[in-house]
């Protein structure tokens, strides 16, 4: 048999159950994808039939507000995804008249649609022969052909796509989302199941023993800790909650106030009445968090607080109504600590 009929064959044996495999149309692969950059598919599910219930046209999604596209993002994070998929909806529902476009050259004009998920949703919605390289594909081909190109290194995805391309079948759908399966049950990165591989015949790594070589790939950079007091102030029943900017980390989401150690030292001479709670840790890409969340119960002084230090860009929030505000995980952490 060829390395296609081995790998298709196993797929249609083995394939998972997925809400969004159930359904062929452009705007819902498109959705999936971008929940699942990042995000474990078992994650991803409630999230999806949740969000698609919901907006279950382009059209739908387009017509929202951004903050209630945010609620119903709430708990996935990586808050720009839902930014760019917001976005992306309305330039699809305006130029497109919600028609998702077939021409590589327009989807990838659509906001946050890179190289994957181009390929993603035109080969699985469509089945045209466009290439979809994930992490998960990187590492079974790296180890099936012996690739020893440094996937550290951006412009390494062009080799990985091109080997794609030049094993493309007629069947791109299931092909594309086969090599993606396989990396996601089989050719994990710790442990591969090779004795239940259906490539294992064909695999150069397997052949030669050096799986665990495979894929090549530089360290990461070390994310250096950054350290902060979060102002968890206290009205009654009531939570002050700010709005962050429109631009940079967790833009346009809600939670505490942060505060630097350096403002918190001029807070601290106000003689303030708090209590500390124990420091969360919030991981991002790039950069980790370490909050020690203060709570402090609103009076004339902690006004001052709001309206100079803070720069009064909140509201206070009945706890009942907080899990209506799109929060970022990192300050759901820290409100669960009340």
């Amino acid at each position: 048999m060829s390395y296609q009929t081995y790998l298709l064959e196993w797929f249609d044996k083995n394939k998972r159950q997925m809400p969004w495999r159930e359904r062929r149309d452009a705007y819902s692969i498109w959705v999936s994808e971008i929940m699942l950059q990042q995000t474990q598919v078992d994650t991803v599910r409630p999230y999806y039939e949740r969000f698609m219930e919901r907006f279950p046209t382009v059209k739908d999604l387009a017509t929202a507000d951004k903050e209630e596209v945010y609620t119903y993002w709430q708990g996935l994070g990586y808050y720009r995804r839902a930014d760019n998929l917001h976005k992306g909806a309305k330039v699809v529902a305006n130029q497109y008249e919600g028609v998702f476009p077939m021409e590589a050259k327009l989807v990838k004009d659509i906001p946050g649609i890179g190289p994957y998920t181009l390929g993603a949703v035109l080969s699985i919605a469509f089945n045209l022969p466009y290439p979809a390289v994930d992490g998960n594909v990187m590492r079974v081909l790296s180890r099936q052909f012996l690739i020893e190109e440094d996937i550290a290194i951006a412009k390494t995805r062009k080799i990985f796509e091109a080997k794609v391309m030049s094993l493309m079948p007629a069947d791109a759908r299931n092909f594309n989302q086969a090599l993606m399966e396989l990396g996601a049950l089989i050719c994990t990165p710790k442990n591969p199941k090779c004795e239940s591989c259906p490539m294992q015949s064909l695999c150069l790594a397997y052949e030669e023993g050096v799986q665990m070589e495979y894929p090549v790939k530089t360290g990461k950079v070390k994310a250096e800790p950054e350290f902060y007091k979060a102002l968890v102030i206290r009205e009654g029943d009531n939570i002050y909650l700010e709005k962050r900017k429109d631009e940079g980390l967790l833009a346009s989401l809600w939670g505490t106030p942060l505060v630097t150690l350096e403002q918190w030292v001029e807070i601290e001479k106000m003689g303030l009445q708090y209590e500390v709670l124990e420091q969360v840790k919030h991981v991002f890409t790039h950069r980790i968090w370490m909050m020690s969340p203060v709570v402090i119960t609103y009076n004339e002084q902690v006004e001052k607080i709001i309206c100079n230090i803070l720069q009064n860009t909140g509201e206070f929030v009945p706890k009942s109504l907080i899990k209506t505000y799109p929060v970022a995980t990192a300050f759901t952490k820290i409100l669960r600590k009340l």
